[in-house]
């Protein structure tokens, strides 16, 4: 039996959430950050088929989650202790040997030293401990973000990220290989190199690229004058479609309509992408942040995903924060 992170639309025994809970750091986008992540959790909780473990990180963030997720559908709040709600860099990556499930935690610095918070890095095990998982320890820098999983060993990963030296000094291609091949299984790296623009995450592939079936990824095509990201886009779809998976297929391409230019209330570009969208159970949740462009990635979005519902959300308040929704969910496999 060999050790494997299952694909994203494997079937899940629950969806982790991660709840805005510090006034301090999201200040007047608190109200609509809270708002939005509940209706994200009533949305995985229903159509999403998803039992949605919703982490708080203060008395206060849990009073407010129960007060607005009062009577929804498959949604168990968890109370906890985080810095922040980016649970797919904090928590754990389940991986699984044969039937047994594992969480498999990394050192986390705060994206390089960007933002160190306090009790983000009590995340993996708060998680694992409430699975009733075992928590096996990995002793390097590695964000959830930073990796897509095709669930045969495959994972898409960026240079810029995992290659940084603020993460771990002194890795080259190989090393970081055999890092990954030891802790999760990984039988062939896919790199690409630059993420989006003004990604404080140094270019995690979430917001670049994706697995959407064994053999397949969906990447952005830029929308309208002034995408900042055009070349990315561009060079991530050309290095892909040169690309084999770990079983020896050639990858089928897909382009996904961008969000174009969003900017926050300084007029300055935010990394705002379609691609951080989560693969719940019953249901594909996409976020949101144009009307125009988000429209047209949901359509192309149904062309991949005919067996689930496509559902698109706003995301414009959690994004002040940084990521969207696939940045604060992990899977948890079945």
């Amino acid at each position: 039996m060999s050790l494997v992170v299952p694909a994203e639309w494997a079937p899940h025994r629950a969806m982790w959430l991660g709840f805005p809970s510090h006034e301090d750091l999201w200040e007047d986008d608190l109200p609509a950050a809270e708002a939005e992540v509940a209706a994200l959790a009533r949305a995985l909780g229903g159509p999403g088929g998803e039992r949605v473990r919703l982490l708080t990180g203060s008395p206060e963030g849990e009073a407010v989650a129960r007060r607005l997720l009062d009577g929804a559908e498959g949604v168990e709040i968890v109370p906890g202790a985080f810095g922040d709600i980016w649970l797919r860099d904090t928590g754990p990556i389940f991986a699984k040997e044969g039937e047994t499930l594992s969480a498999r935690a990394f050192r986390f610095n705060g994206w390089g030293g960007k933002y160190e918070l306090e009790h983000d890095d009590t995340v993996a095990g708060q998680i694992a401990a409430h699975a009733l998982t075992p928590l096996v320890r990995h002793d390097f820098v590695l964000e959830g973000g930073a990796l897509d999983h095709d669930g045969f060993g495959t994972v898409l990963t960026t240079g810029q990220c995992l290659l940084n030296a603020n993460r771990n000094p002194g890795w080259t291609r190989d090393l970081a290989e055999e890092a990954l091949a030891n802790a999760l299984g990984v039988r062939k790296t896919l790199w690409l190199g630059e993420g989006l623009q003004n990604d404080h995450t140094d270019g995690h592939v979430d917001n670049l690229a994706r697995f959407v079936a064994p053999g397949v990824a969906v990447c952005p095509v830029g929308f309208g004058r002034g995408d900042p990201n055009l070349d990315a886009y561009d060079d991530a779809a050309r290095r892909l479609a040169a690309m084999t998976d770990a079983q020896g297929r050639p990858l089928k391409v897909v382009r996904i309509p961008s969000p174009g230019w969003v900017e926050d209330e300084d007029g300055v570009y935010v990394p705002a992408s379609h691609m951080n969208f989560i693969i719940a159970n019953k249901a594909v949740i996409v976020p949101i942040y144009e009307e125009r462009p988000g429209e047209m990635a949901i359509e192309a979005l149904r062309t991949v995903f005919p067996d689930r519902a496509v559902i698109g959300l706003p995301s414009t308040a959690i994004l002040t924060g940084g990521g969207s929704f696939h940045c604060i969910t992990q899977q948890e496999p079945a």
